[in-house]
């Protein structure tokens, strides 16, 4: 039987302070398994490296005790439950039986569930960072008893992943944080655009952003620069202009627009006399990250899409040079040059071929993009490279298109004809 304490001796305030005392305790560890169980690696991560000043403090006492999240739940609630099954005991030495019953319960509940657990679940991070040392203390004295478990949990659910957001769950993240979601989010709506962008970008081929050849404006090589070609190049606005040879579908090089500026139309100087540089051809299966990449290199801000039409047959991405044929190459010992062969006739009739690859004995792909070739495309009174009978171009795509992509907008410059709707 139970010894009975009466009140206002020396015994019984001691026992009301050990009640409080495990009230309390009971309460904090009830409120840390909510508070620390429910911030993830990545959170603290995120709020270690980009938080504010008091944030980062935080987080990184916090990071070290949760790090075993399976060991930090076990001893929470080890603790927890030792707490709440001592609290009956020196209660029964106050009050009845049913009284003991009456008042633990209520205690746990209202001063050890419910209010601990809402203030944690709001203050968690800075809850958890003040009594980390403590929670570190509980670690080792239950770790004899919540180690066990914690590898039995590990072997039966697995070590705590990092949970991190596919592209989809970052888009639908990005837009709840916009300002315009109404939930408190900061984000502009230009900055969540531009996030999902550049989140969608990885999925668009060059297909998705190209202009279509029958939308682009292009010029006959052996057209001449006279008063009416001139002005319809001005009125366009453009900065380059695609150069095509016998059809449009045979783009083979392009001009810019500021070497025409001494060009005198009365003159009417071919398009053969003025400098036509090379212009890259890449296939409409082409991610725009990949192309947005090459042209980050300089080469050329623009590119011409080339379709396959062979049907069942892999796609290699074709040379930069404007050919799309594989070459060999053969050494003259003689004159300790490299000599280009296996060339169709058309691409014989040019000039320079540095750094071509030896794909037709290797097997291996040409360069996507060529970094040491000459820009320049040397044109001489002979018959120009023409596509193969197998590949088709289809379209036009500028780093102006790609950008476009990734802001989600139309990009107007000053010639353009903005048509309010």
């Amino acid at each position: 039987m139970a010894v009975e304490y009466h009140c206002c001796s020396a015994p019984f305030f001691e026992h009301i302070v050990i009640i409080i005392v495990l009230v309390l305790f009971a309460g904090l560890m009830s409120g840390l398994t909510l508070g620390l169980m429910s911030l993830s690696l990545v959170d603290l991560e995120v709020l270690a490296k980009s938080g504010t000043e008091q944030d980062r403090k935080h987080a990184a006492k916090i990071l070290p005790v949760v790090k075993n999240q399976h060991l930090l739940l076990c001893t929470l609630l080890i603790c927890n439950a030792a707490a709440m099954e001592a609290l009956p005991i020196f209660l029964d030495s106050l009050v009845t039986a049913w009284g003991a019953i009456l008042i633990s319960v209520t205690l746990i509940l209202l001063f050890g569930e419910i209010l601990p657990q809402s203030i944690c679940s709001h203050y968690g991070l800075a809850i958890g960072a003040s009594v980390a040392p403590l929670v570190r203390g509980l670690v080792w004295i239950c770790f004899p008893v919540a180690y066990p478990i914690s590898k039995l949990l590990d072997y039966v659910l697995g070590h705590g992943q990092t949970a991190l957001f596919r592209r989809a769950e970052l888009k639908t993240l990005v837009t709840l944080h916009g300002n315009e979601a109404g939930k408190g989010g900061e984000l502009t709506h230009d900055e969540t655009t531009i996030i999902a962008g550049a989140l969608e970008l990885t999925e668009k081929k060059a297909k998705d952003a190209m202009t279509p050849l029958c939308q682009t404006f292009a010029i006959d090589i052996n057209a001449k620069l006279d008063r009416e070609l001139m002005q319809e190049v001005l009125e366009k606005g453009h900065s380059r202009v695609p150069v095509y040879y016998e059809k449009k579908k045979n783009i083979i090089g392009l001009i810019l627009v500021k070497n025409l500026l001494s060009v005198n139309p009365d003159d009417e100087v071919p398009i053969k006399s003025v400098t036509v540089r090379k212009i890259p051809r890449v296939f409409e299966d082409m991610p725009l990250y990949d192309i947005l990449n090459e042209f980050q290199k300089g080469h050329s801000h623009m590119a011409v899409v080339i379709r396959k039409n062979i049907p069942n047959e892999p796609a290699e991405q074709p040379a930069n040079d404007g050919g799309t044929f594989e070459v060999s190459i053969a050494i003259d010992d003689k004159n300790n040059e490299k000599v280009v062969k296996n060339l169709p006739p058309p691409l014989r009739r040019w000039k320079s071929y540095p750094n071509t690859q030896n794909t037709s004995n290797r097997g291996s792909k040409p360069k996507k993009w060529s970094k040491d070739q000459s820009d320049v495309l040397q044109i001489h009174e002979e018959p120009l490279p023409t596509l193969s009978e197998d590949e088709e171009a289809v379209g036009i795509i500028t780093m102006e298109d790609v950008i476009e992509e990734l802001l989600q907008e139309e990009i107007y410059d000053e010639t353009d004809v903005h048509e309010e709707q």
